[in-house]
């Protein structure tokens, strides 16, 4: 039999005479229910292409989502967050969603406390929406050089992911701010690893990976190898472009490993 499902004849059968051997070169064709001819066996010399929908010849990629997810009383944070937001989306494949914890304060009390509002184009997470991210990176001030109340509150919210262990093996990293230079840049991420731990994600670190950033010593500069970071002062100084810089690496950084990640 031939391709297809066509009569053809075999090459083993030989016509008879001249006469027939031209009437088989004629009929070497057979149409078929899609219309495409059939070549007999005698005159196939390689293997035929096969045509199919261009929508199947397109790599459908998958795009990583990498969720920062911050408290920002005064904004310190928040600026870090969208600088870092940056350097995610950087990288190919990968996409940055930021999002802000619930705040627990009341409304009077941070107008009392001289609290910008909060920007409404960043949408308040739910901690059930943590496990659709494939990477994460939290962002808050420090309070006695571990992490704001409104992010603890965020995290003890967590208690059905951590039941499932859902999170676990997510990579996830950390960035700061502290009023002064001793309030515990490196302390409040430090610390804030019991979380993670607990939940079985994986640390991820930036080390000295910003390389000459990380050495200078001319101004003063947030973060560590723990993370990014930026100094508040009172409230009013602004994260230097060092900081901001620090910020879109690691998101750069972090970027890369879920990436990796993703391939093991």
């Amino acid at each position: 039999m031939g391709k297809g499902g066509g009569c053809v004849p075999s090459k083993k059968k030989h016509p008879s005479s001249a006469e027939e051997a031209a009437r088989h070169r004629g009929s070497t064709t057979t149409t078929i229910t899609n219309n495409a001819p059939i070549v007999a066996d005698e005159e196939i010399n390689e293997t035929p292409s096969v045509t199919v929908d261009s929508t199947n010849t397109q790599s459908v990629t998958a795009t990583l989502k990498i969720f920062i997810v911050f408290y920002s009383m005064y904004g310190h944070v928040e600026k870090l967050a969208k600088r870092m937001k940056k350097g995610v989306d950087g990288v190919q494949g990968v996409e940055a969603v930021i999002y802000r914890v619930p705040e627990t304060l009341p409304a009077d009390v941070l107008e009392n406390m001289k609290a910008p509002p909060k920007d409404p184009e960043v949408p308040e997470i739910q901690a059930a929406e943590l496990a659709e991210a494939d990477g994460l990176l939290f962002g808050f001030p420090t309070r006695y050089g571990c992490m704001a109340a409104q992010m603890k509150a965020f995290f003890d919210s967590t208690g059905q992911l951590w039941k499932e262990q859902t999170l676990a093996g997510k990579p996830a990293g950390f960035f700061v701010s502290t009023g002064t230079q001793g309030g515990g840049q490196e302390t409040t991420a430090w610390t804030a690893i019991t979380q993670l731990a607990h939940h079985g994600m994986l640390f991820v670190p930036i080390g000295y990976t910003f390389g000459a950033g990380m050495f200078k010593m001319d101004s003063i500069r947030g973060g560590s190898p723990y993370g990014a970071g930026v100094y508040a002062g009172d409230g009013t100084r602004e994260p230097t472009e060092t900081e901001l810089g620090l910020a879109e690496h690691q998101g750069k950084y972090m970027a890369s490993v879920v990436k990796r990640l993703s391939h093991a």
